[in-house]
């Protein structure tokens, strides 16, 4: 399965072990539907070449050494919105399944996945589907499940929390607010990260748009406690 307009799907590889970088590309080479365009070591690299490449798909780890997979998600989502992201790991762990959904990630498997069906998942993500290994389903719908059956309880955010989304709502980079505030990017980055846990969100628009129908009217003062 390749693009409607037959050309072959971009490929992104991310894992900081060049050996299981070579065996990729060379299952992903032995396709007609997949090129590998690039491969980085780090989330750096990989943030970096998603800008510069544009991918149809980024194949992710989800630890890599300089950063957490799903930060990383959310910036390569940024840097190329019509990316789309899936992990690849050997970490079975329900918090790390749900946040990369909540980052925006369209799957989840595990290294143990055949060859066969790694493939079909990246040709399932291009064509804008979804993918999450079989041993891992249940698990994540149960967690998401117990959060939207509850839609009336209110999320309850520290009043340092709503400062940052206070000056993100401003419209405020990242690097603004951690000025603005005293506190280093990676500061600003985790409060964000605890945010859209929170309020269940995956995109700063929409914790602005929930910021603004619940906080607006009880902006907390400027003093500063991190």
């Amino acid at each position: 399965m390749s693009h409607p307009d037959g050309t072959s799907i971009r490929l992104l590889l991310v894992d900081d072990h060049q050996l299981l970088r070579m065996g990729l590309k060379t299952l992903f080479a032995g396709t007609t539907t997949i090129d590998v365009v690039g491969e980085a070591a780090s989330l750096a690299e990989a943030v970096a070449l998603s800008r510069t490449l544009q991918p149809d798909v980024v194949l992710l780890d989800l630890r890599l050494p300089d950063g957490h997979g799903v930060e990383g998600c959310r910036e390569i989502r940024t840097v190329s919105p019509n990316s789309r992201v899936l992990f690849l790991t050997s970490y079975v762990d329900d918090e790390a399944v749900f946040s990369t959904i909540m980052a925006g990630a369209q799957g989840y498997l595990l290294k143990e996945v055949s060859s066969e069906s790694l493939v079909q998942a990246v040709e399932k993500v291009a064509a804008g589907g979804s993918c999450l290994d079989p041993r891992l389903v249940e698990r994540a719908m149960t967690r998401i499940t117990a959060m939207t059956d509850s839609p009336s309880a209110a999320p309850t955010l520290s009043e340092q929390e709503q400062r940052v989304l206070a000056h993100v709502a401003k419209g405020k980079t990242n690097k603004e607010v951690a000025a603005a505030m005293g506190l280093s990017d990676k500061t600003v980055r985790n409060y964000l990260n605890t945010i859209f846990h929170k309020l269940n969100v995956t995109r700063r628009s929409e914790a602005v748009a929930h910021y603004l129908r619940k906080f607006s009217d009880q902006e907390p003062s400027s003093r500063s406690s991190v």
